[in-house]
């Protein structure tokens, strides 16, 4: 998955502003305890990154 694309899903499913928010703000366990954007900046897939979103925030199945 490309990174435009993952920015796309997390617009998609939390709103513009609040997907940049989440992504520099909310830390997520499943992420090592980083955030997405420092997840990203590690070089974390952004497969994996998306899954820990969808577990996190319960993303339904067919929004994945």
């Amino acid at each position: 998955m490309r990174i435009t694309v993952f920015r796309r899903l997390m617009a998609d499913e939390f709103g513009a502003g609040r997907a940049e928010s989440l992504a520099m703000d909310h830390v997520l366990s499943d992420l090592g305890g980083r955030t997405v954007d420092q997840a990203l900046a590690a070089g974390v897939p952004v497969k994996q990154i998306w899954r820990a979103v969808c577990a996190a925030f319960e993303v339904p199945a067919e929004r994945r």
